[in-house]
């Protein structure tokens, strides 16, 4: 059985940093994508980064130049590092797996969600 479980969300102040890690277990991910997607209040869930099997990285163009997706294949681990953190980037943040090296369509395996606050 897949599990994706994410950790290291929580409160912090504008500007500030947070890292976020999703340890998979079930399967190995190390040549598949995975990615991190966030749901705020009221809004959908929407793409934050993804990383290709192969270590392409791609970014939300609200998070570029802020957030920096990246794995460790041996941990079977995926982290996100958050700077410059605002306000609108308030929201529930889901880790994600695909069945395949590239990002596309659906995800295949979600985690269960840790929560981002940012405070003005």
């Amino acid at each position: 059985q897949v599990q994706l479980v994410e950790s290291g969300g929580g409160l912090v102040q504008a500007g500030g940093s947070l890292r976020l890690s999703c340890a998979a277990s079930g399967r190995t991910f190390s040549r598949s994508a995975m990615g991190w997607h966030r749901q705020a209040p009221g809004k959908e869930r929407e793409l934050v980064a993804a990383i290709s099997g192969g270590g392409i990285t791609n970014y939300a163009n609200p998070v570029k130049g802020r957030f920096a997706i990246s794995r460790d294949n041996a941990k079977n681990t995926v982290y996100l590092q958050m700077n410059s953190l605002k306000p609108e980037d308030t929201a529930v943040y889901y880790c994600s797996a695909y069945g395949s090296f590239y990002a596309t369509g659906r995800a295949d395996y979600w985690g269960q969600g840790t929560q981002v606050t940012v405070s003005s």
